[in-house]
């Protein structure tokens, strides 16, 4: 006979009941036996303490917490300052919000049109040393840092007072919305008079908290449901937590696209009825994600297929004409916040060609591509099928995790790992019952995915492409990140497969062992290989 403890039910419920099944009995017909449990454990009041926490935060954010906590700060730490994707741009961006410039700068550049702002001389010198240090890197076997020393020395700076223009019309094009993180980590820092090290650390875990405090909202939300998993398994690939750990725009936004997907998840595909804390943080992500990056916007817009009644606005199934208009009118606001802000942002596009190679200077001209895509689409799809042919394998490894301006891409048992945390956690998903989310709001999930895909494709087209070129280029694996959960929602809604074990039962917590596990072995391989490559 063998005795197993039945930790959480097919909805995920904890239960405390004890399990008994004959060892002679067919597993496959046989039904488990229950029975009230008998006399206290030693444990036991530790256990219904741990279910009784795993009931009110989910057991699946809890453990986000603790791994994207330990990851992200190893990302924050093992990274050499402004190694991060774009981050000294980023840098730049976010201590111009800290001091009030919320709107781009235009700066005198020789070389053409220029945004950008100022920074302290010394993190500047920081910020020089680290642009020279990953564009010369030395050939294997010799790290790519050349001088470990150098980051010390220039990190052990005091943060001047004198300050000097820099250049960073690509991040001077976003909004002040997902910089208000690494800025409150500038004026903490400046507040505690900590040197430039201290000043680049403290923006980083500023980042890393507002993503530890968003997503782990945003699995909460999910919790009490098996598909909780599948959101974890995205939140915490290994590009995400190494864009948490390092100061970028990408985090905010990243986190609120996660949210966004956790709620329309629950409110649509699980046919739940959203908290009062949750339905406000549903009206807030409509709002807010929007101006944090322009290829994400439709997937806010998907708030709205979430059925009135289900939004935490008040008790019964009636519901007011305010209820109804309310989620419309955030989606509205974020629309009109989204075409404020592209208006306002728009010239920084004439200066995009100079992150390119000096040949490709001016090359860059958003009008010319736009009026090609309007004028000659067939063309503009033979380049899209173009980049496809020759790159997405380059993409999908990116997916995983190519880590910063070291360019050190994942290993392949980083990728394996993942990929079986992926299997799991949507194996052991709920299957969406077709009443919560029918066949129409569903194709309309999928066409908004399928929109934001073309969205990331065209603006980088026109923003970063030069006219004339083979291919799309400066698409990364990482930009789709934010759109998973959504697609794999679609997916779970049309695929009956589902993992059960010998009894027809969902294996809840061996699925959810095995994904952290997972996951936690894929972290770890990326770490070992990043620090062996970057510091030898």
């Amino acid at each position: 006979m063998t005795v197993e403890l039945a930790g959480e039910n097919q909805n995920g419920k904890a239960e405390s009941d004890i399990v008994v099944t004959e060892a002679n009995e067919n597993p496959a017909v046989a039904a488990p036996e229950k029975i009230p449990a008998a006399a206290p454990e030693p444990r036991a009041g530790l256990r219904r303490a741990v279910i009784g926490v795993e009931r009110r935060f989910g057991s699946a954010a809890l453990a986000f917490v603790l791994i994207a906590g330990i990851f992200g700060a190893v990302w924050s730490v093992l990274t050499p300052p402004f190694w991060g994707h774009d981050e000294i741009t980023q840098f730049g961006r976010a201590y111009q919000v800290a001091h009030g410039g919320f709107l781009p700068e235009k700066i005198h550049d020789d070389r053409g049109p220029a945004w950008g702002g100022d920074v302290p001389v010394s993190i500047d010198a920081l910020m020089s040393y680290a642009f020279h240090d990953y564009q010369n890197k030395p050939d294997e076997p010799d790290p790519i840092v050349v001088d470990p020393h150098a980051y010390d020395q220039l990190g052990a700076a005091a943060v001047s007072e004198e300050t000097k223009q820099v250049w960073f019309t690509n991040t001077a094009a976003y909004s002040p919305i997902p910089y208000l993180p690494p800025a409150a980590g500038i004026r903490i820092a400046e507040a505690l008079d900590l040197n430039v090290g201290g000043m680049v650390l403290a923006t980083r875990w500023a980042g890393l908290l507002a993503y530890l405090l968003i997503v782990g909202f945003a699995l909460r939300v999910l919790r009490g449901h098996r598909v909780q998993w599948l959101a974890f398994t995205v939140a915490v690939l290994p590009i995400a937590l190494f864009q948490a750990g390092t100061v970028t725009a990408d985090t905010v936004t990243n986190a609120l696209a996660l949210l966004v997907s956790a709620l329309v998840v629950k409110g649509l595909f699980l046919g739940e009825r959203l908290s009062k804390p949750e339905t406000v943080a549903a009206l807030a992500a409509t709002i807010l994600l929007p101006v944090c990056k322009p290829t994400y916007v439709l997937i806010a817009m998907l708030t709205v297929l979430i059925p009135a009644r289900r939004f935490g606005f008040g008790g019964g199934e009636r519901v007011a004409t305010w209820q109804r208009v309310l989620p419309w009118a955030a989606a509205g606001i974020g629309a009109i916040s989204f075409a404020v802000w592209m208006k306002i942002a728009a010239p920084t596009g004439d200066g995009m060609s100079l992150m390119r190679p000096e040949k490709d200077w001016g090359s860059v001209r958003p009008g010319d591509q736009l009026h090609g895509i309007l004028t000659d689409p067939a063309h503009f799809l033979r380049v899209f099928g173009d980049s496809i042919a020759r790159r997405d394998q380059h993409w999908f490894v990116q997916f995983f995790g190519e880590l910063g301006f070291s360019y050190v891409e994942v290993p392949s048992l980083t990728v394996l790992a993942s990929l079986l945390a992926f299997a799991v956690s949507i194996g052991a998903a709920e299957r969406f019952s077709p009443r919560a989310a029918n066949r129409t709001r569903t194709w309309l999930v999928l066409l908004t995915v399928a929109a934001s895909v073309a969205m990331i494709y065209v603006t980088l087209y026109m923003s970063f492409t030069p006219v004339g070129y083979f291919i799309i280029d400066g698409v990364q694996g990482r930009y789709f990140v934010p759109l998973a959960v959504l697609a794999l929602a679609v997916l779970l809604r049309w695929m009956p497969f589902r993992l059960t074990d010998a009894a027809g039962r969902f294996p809840t917590r061996g699925a959810a062992i095995t994904v952290v596990a997972a996951t936690s072995v894929a972290l770890i391989a990326a770490v070992v290989k990043y620090s062996t490559l970057v510091w030898g």
